[in-house]
């Protein structure tokens, strides 16, 4: 690996995050809601990766950069539209209305700035290093990127899959106030969630190809922590439980993250 230009494409990708993110500050700003911050989460991770690609010809493997450029393309586009499509017609998330109601009066803009906008940005950058590491990588595509891949499309399809479920569910008015306990959803309370840290360590496989890229495992480790422990699951399920009166009865017998069988009566009993 060059490691100059690997410290250029670094600091580019950083520069990709931070201007997809601030588009979607000024659309937050113009329409009131910062819900689209969502979007730009998907779209930040391509601009990134697309950057990287770029950057890194004539140091990378050309099918290595392409692979792993293409993987996070389809994931984070696939994801933004998904979103978009999900809140069109909604008013603001209420995680962002819960957490920028403690904004100092006259100055919510810039604490949306700092706690949503410029925070997910260094995220994003963050969790993408093995992408950036791997593009600069001059080794050709082998085992490990290729398992990395297969890993790729299993979380891919938990996560389309699952979201696909999800929304018809939600569109049947029969289903208003149920739990969705069909499909992938009997084996995970959160298919999605465990398909996207899926995504992220297949990526990071690509990035094993030299011994430098075990430097960057704190980024899968981070993305899985933030969806099964941090700002994804467990808020979540606060809210659900709040709302869902099923909620309890299907967490007991549902595996929390992992996709498993669902437990037994008797199994919750002992």
């Amino acid at each position: 690996m060059n490691g100059a230009a690997f410290v250029v494409g670094l600091a580019a990708g950083a520069g990709a995050a931070l201007v997809v993110l601030l588009a979607a500050f000024a659309v937050g700003l113009r329409t009131g809601r910062h819900r689209g911050v969502d979007v730009a989460w998907g779209l930040g991770f391509a601009a990134v990766a697309l950057t990287g690609y770029g950057l890194s010809a004539g140091y990378g493997d050309a099918g290595r950069r392409a692979l792993v450029t293409a993987l996070v393309v389809v994931w984070g586009v696939r994801l933004a539209v998904h979103i978009g499509r999900r809140s069109r017609g909604h008013g603001e998330d209420p995680r962002y209305a819960a957490l920028l109601a403690g904004a100092p009066p006259g100055r919510e803009g810039r604490y949306a700035l700092r706690k949503v906008y410029l925070l997910q940005a260094g995220i994003l950058w963050f969790v993408a290093l093995p992408v950036v590491a791997a593009q600069y990588l001059p080794q050709r595509l082998g085992p490990l990127a290729w398992a990395g891949t297969g890993l790729w499309a299993l979380g891919l399809f938990f996560e389309a899959v699952g979201d696909r479920q999800l929304a018809r569910f939600k569109a049947d008015p029969a289903n208003r106030g149920q739990v969705m306990d069909r499909g992938l959803w009997r084996y995970t309370r959160h298919p999605n969630y465990f398909g996207d840290a899926c995504v992220w360590w297949g990526l990071f496989l690509f990035a094993l190809a030299e011994p430098i890229g075990w430097a960057f495992v704190a980024s899968p480790l981070l993305m899985t922590w933030l969806l099964a422990f941090g700002s994804g699951k467990p808020l979540l399920e606060r809210q659900m439980a709040a709302r869902k009166p099923g909620w309890a009865e299907y967490a007991a017998r549902t595996s929390p993250f992992l996709p498993l069988p669902p437990r037994r009566a008797a199994d919750r009993a002992s």
